[in-house]
């Protein structure tokens, strides 16, 4: 839930990145609600069949709208990606399934042109107490 409710706090933030379980437990919680949403335009019968969207379903999903766009284009910069990559989206079928593809893949480690990682932070070495690094003949004895 914590990473729903940042993903609406950086509500038009399109820099920075986002990690796989950043991204996809956005999209799980905006389904969900999205779900009960459905359910409770039903029971007051402001769903319209033909569109198959209600009233606060409709509120609802351009409310969220653009930190839906923002944090996907975070989840691409991530991967190395510009954001613009959504585009590939409108593209019938390919689209999706490239994105798809783009938003599982593991995120690069270290800093990237859009920010350091939080997942894989870069570490500098510890030195050690002589100064030789660890398989020299020096550590060996």
């Amino acid at each position: 839930m914590n990473e729903f409710l940042n993903a609406i706090k950086q509500y038009a933030d399109f820099s920075g990145r986002a990690t796989r379980k950043q991204y996809w437990l956005f999209l799980l919680f905006y389904l969900i609600f999205y779900f009960v949403l459905t359910v409770i335009d039903m029971s007051f019968n402001v769903y319209d069949e033909v569109y198959g969207i209600g009233l606060l379903t409709t509120i609802y999903s351009l409310g969220l709208f653009i930190p839906s766009l923002a944090v996907l284009a975070r989840r691409l910069h991530d991967i190395g990606r510009t954001g613009w990559w959504m585009l590939i989206g409108l593209i019938p079928l390919i689209g999706p399934i490239v994105l798809i593809i783009f938003a599982v893949l593991d995120s690069q480690p270290g800093e990237n042109q859009y920010g350091m990682s939080s997942k894989y932070p870069t570490t500098t070495p510890k030195p050690t107490d002589s100064g030789a690094a660890p398989d020299s003949p020096e550590m060996i004895r």
